[in-house]
């Protein structure tokens, strides 16, 4: 099984700097001329691709980058609340540079520092990375598009890969960037990533 993890496209909040955690922002003209320049390189690279299978996190970006990248209907994207972004709690829509030094430094380094009360721990990502992508290894897929976000996507290319602390954190997602998994024998390899040019 090939599994293509995708970051959603820009938003306004994106394009504020702000904390967006589970605030439902659509994609902005920007991430959606990305999520369509992603699916253009995808299909230039790998000819006529196809999807068995497109999920994505409950929020209206992560769908629409989705149906775009994945080339379907918003309708027949498989909605799944395992790849919902995480929970900022009292930080959500926060400036960057704003959160204190709590926030920053757990953003910054979680190997390192706990969550802040009110924000969504890496234990409860990694959990539910793992809760679904041992589901999704149950189907006969060959091809399969998740869409999500920048922390969650973290915890699962953790897992895929197999990370003692569950987490690959760095380097950051950039909007539509595609990581491509394959797992030959239960294992995976590093992954192949697409990036849009600057």
């Amino acid at each position: 099984m090939k599994i293509w993890i995708t970051r959603h496209g820009q938003t306004n909040l994106n394009r504020a700097h702000l904390m967006q955690g589970r605030t439902d922002e659509p994609l902005n003209s920007t991430g959606i001329s990305q999520a369509q320049a992603m699916r253009s390189l995808l299909l230039a690279e790998y000819g006529g691709l196809r999807f068995d299978a497109v999920f994505s996190s409950p929020l209206k970006r992560a769908v629409e980058t989705a149906s775009i990248i994945g080339g379907i209907p918003a309708e027949e994207v498989r909605i799944d609340s395992r790849l919902i972004e995480t929970d900022f709690g009292i930080y959500e829509k926060r400036k960057y540079y704003l959160m204190g030094p709590a926030m920053t430094l757990y953003w910054a380094l979680p190997e390192l520092f706990p969550a802040p009360a009110s924000v969504e721990t890496i234990a409860s990502m990694v959990s539910r990375s793992r809760s679904f992508l041992s589901e999704l290894g149950t189907y006969p897929y060959e091809n399969v598009l998740l869409a999500c976000h920048g922390g969650i996507l973290r915890a699962l290319c953790g897992c895929l890969e197999d990370r003692p602390n569950g987490i690959r954190w760095r380097p950051k997602a950039g909007n539509c960037e595609v990581r491509i998994y394959e797992s030959p024998d239960g294992g995976h390899k590093n992954p192949v990533v697409h990036k849009l040019p600057k």
